[in-house]
């Protein structure tokens, strides 16, 4: 460990260590606020996070032979999953609407043979285009690091664990995780053009919806609908796979 993480009498610096590491809380909080819906406030994961990192430093011990990062990832990363635990981050209506546009998406696919149209998928939920583009900026949701079929029951206790929570200790996860994103970029070419370029400019671009926006020339809200819409189309695509 670093000397500077110690004070002249050879305690552990509290306060530099959360100042060291209070970027890593908001590191982890922006990667779980990409696999939540719009309600969530990330001031608020952060919040919690920094609490869960001053209960990590308190509670750390060199002679466990852990490394304080990874020690303090699991304890920030915990309190940020109670809290969501405690909030009904998303609510079963939510989870339904989800489903129900992926249904939608697949039963269009598997008749038209090709990406549907966003009018289409509106028209095949018996939505006004309005109502359904309304709907997408509601359910912005989970992401595609952990895609597990959500065929579940609305009452999901697992779900934060399932789809938020980071398994990627598990070797077996890291096998599943390299397919997946195998997977994952062939399902994306098949993207509408636009959906695919606002996929990109998220993901390899590590833009956020502002600047996508601008770069689109199209409102935040309007982008946040091309994504949750570009991720109703690939998780019909990879459960297929």
């Amino acid at each position: 460990m670093e000397p500077s993480t110690y004070t002249a009498k050879g305690r552990l610096d509290v306060n530099g260590m959360l100042r060291q590491y209070s970027p890593l809380v908001r590191r982890l909080a922006h990667q779980m606020m990409a696999k939540l819906p719009a309600n969530v406030e990330v001031d608020d994961l952060i919040q919690v996070g920094m609490i869960g990192l001053a209960d990590a430093l308190s509670r750390f011990d060199p002679a466990q032979g852990v490394q304080i990062e990874t020690f303090a990832t699991q304890r920030i990363r915990g309190a940020m999953l109670d809290e969501l635990r405690g909030a009904d981050w998303l609510s079963r209506g939510s989870r339904k609407q989800q489903r129900d546009i992926e249904g939608a998406v697949h039963r269009l696919e598997q008749r038209l043979g090709r990406a549907p149209h966003e009018s289409e998928i509106a028209a095949e939920m018996g939505l006004s285009l309005p109502d359904y583009q309304d709907m997408l900026g509601k359910v912005r949701g989970t992401q595609l690091i952990y895609l597990e079929d959500m065929s579940g029951d609305e009452g999901d206790q697992d779900y934060l664990d399932r789809h938020v929570a980071d398994s990627g200790s598990d070797p077996l996860s890291l096998l599943q995780d390299d397919r997946m994103r195998h997977a994952l970029v062939e399902a994306i070419k098949k993207l509408p053009e636009r959906e695919q370029l606002v996929m990109s400019l998220y993901y390899e671009e590590d833009m956020n919806l502002k600047e996508i926006a601008a770069v689109l020339g199209v409102t935040e809200s309007r982008v946040c609908q091309l994504h949750s819409q570009s991720i109703a189309r690939l998780r019909v695509k990879l459960r297929e796979w």
